[in-house]
């Protein structure tokens, strides 16, 4: 749900889709409580209903698109939101719902890259920058984004991108609900100036009365005005920050502000699945997937869970605990399968499993313990080698046999699964290249 006050009217200057430098996501829920309360309520939907409390001196936390056509607004006392929309439905807010929710968003984002910035529950900036040769440009992945979320979360979300954190926040502003708007790099000032003073960022009631009596009233208004005399007016560093927006100057970096406690992968199936063959496949690319970005984060993790979400979005999950920690493939896909041949869900429809490891640690001063008769080299110096290729060649130049698809080198084979591990003649390891 967007923070902003002010939506930008008029679409952006510039080539149309040219996301040449436009490395900043801000990806933005859409009215996310209630969102997530049509969810649970899908009776409601196309209806006008308000999140918040109902006393006297309740406010709105979210609310429908519908109500919103009424004037109802975030922030809003409650009493005047009812006599704005008298037949909306109030809900109170049920926040676990909320983080849970938020949770299964940010794991989205994080599975595009580690540079995420959380604002809130329903929203936060990324910088892709590292994730195109993957995902593609910066526009496919903030459709990948909306697309994923919708798919896996039930909700839908509005996604800025541009060159800076400043610009990206308004365009996800100008395009919700469920849209995506690029703010081309040479295309961002001619974006900026018709835009009314209050759409940059910092400019509150008090500071935005003392530039209309001024007389700017937009954005070009402030930038064409000397930076003295914004100094003069509201300060100097509040002067010299409004007039480096106003020409889309804004060095801010995206900050993760997080530690992962955790790392994971997920898949939701295109169709739901009852195939364990198909299964045990996915949780094996799910498991070689985070194995790596466990020993890309030098941690090593104790806990190796699994998701499964069946077709009617019942969940659940199931963990082990393993002896000592590890950042191993094959001792993640070990575990995973054991969890899942427990569940007994061999006839059960599926729509997405996930694997997860968690407990994690520093990999550096870890001490490991050698089994008798194990060599002291082996699976994890094969999946560090491994890590090595991907970097120089790309995702998947090296990956077990049994992922390996003629028709999709990213994806698992669609016939019978061979054992992950088990040499073949491509190669002796057991991996293609």
């Amino acid at each position: 749900m967007s923070r902003g006050r002010v939506v930008p009217a008029g679409p952006p200057k510039g080539p149309a889709g040219d996301d040449t430098g436009c490395h900043v996501l801000h990806v933005d829920m859409d009215a996310f409580y209630a969102s997530v309360e049509l969810l649970r309520r899908p009776e409601l939907r196309g209806k006008p209903m308000i999140v918040g409390g109902d006393g006297s001196r309740g406010v709105v936390l979210s609310a429908t698109y519908e109500a919103r056509r009424f004037g109802v607004a975030s922030a809003m006392p409650m009493s005047r939101a009812r006599r704005l929309c008298p037949e909306a439905v109030v809900i109170p807010p049920t926040f676990g719902a909320y983080s849970e929710a938020s949770a299964g968003v940010m794991e989205i984002f994080r599975s595009v890259t580690p540079l995420v910035e959380p604002l809130s529950l329903d929203e936060a900036f990324l910088d892709v920058r590292g994730a195109t040769r993957r995902f593609g440009g910066p526009r496919l992945i903030g459709e990948w984004i909306r697309a994923t979320v919708e798919d896996e979360q039930g909700i839908t979300c509005s996604v800025g991108v541009a060159s800076s954190k400043f610009v990206a926040k308004l365009g996800s502003a100008h395009c919700k609900p469920d849209g995506l708007l690029v703010v081309p790099a040479d295309g961002v000032v001619a974006f900026l100036h018709p835009l009314p003073v209050a759409a940059l960022w910092g400019v509150g009631d008090k500071t935005e009365e003392v530039l209309r009596k001024l007389g700017l009233h937009t954005v070009g208004d402030l930038a064409a005005t000397p930076v003295q005399t914004l100094q003069r007016a509201l300060g100097p560093a509040v002067g010299s920050h409004l007039s480096a927006l106003a020409w889309g100057r804004d060095d801010r970096v995206v900050t993760p502000t997080e530690p992962d406690k955790s790392i994971g992968a997920e898949e939701t199936f295109p169709v739901d699945i009852d195939d364990p063959r198909v299964v045990r496949r996915e949780l094996l690319r799910l498991s070689e997937r985070t194995a790596a970005r466990v020993r890309a984060s030098h941690q090593v993790g104790r806990t190796v869970s699994i998701k499964i979400r069946f077709a009617d979005f019942t969940t659940i999950t199931r963990s082990k605990t393993l002896p000592e920690s590890t950042d191993v493939g094959r001792v993640v896909y070990a575990t995973a399968i054991g969890l899942y041949d427990a569940l007994g869900l061999e006839r059960a429809r599926l729509r997405l499993v996930g694997v997860r490891v968690e407990g994690l640690a520093p990999a550096e001063g870890q001490a490991r313990q050698l089994l008798l008769g194990e060599r002291d080299t082996g699976w994890r110096e094969a999946e560090q080698a491994i890590d090595r290729a991907t970097r120089r060649f790309g995702a998947g130049a090296v990956r077990p046999a049994a992922l390996v698809d003629p028709d999709d080198p990213l994806r698992g084979p669609r016939g019978g699964t061979p054992s992950p591990y088990r040499p073949d003649k491509r190669s002796r390891s057991g991996y293609s290249s």
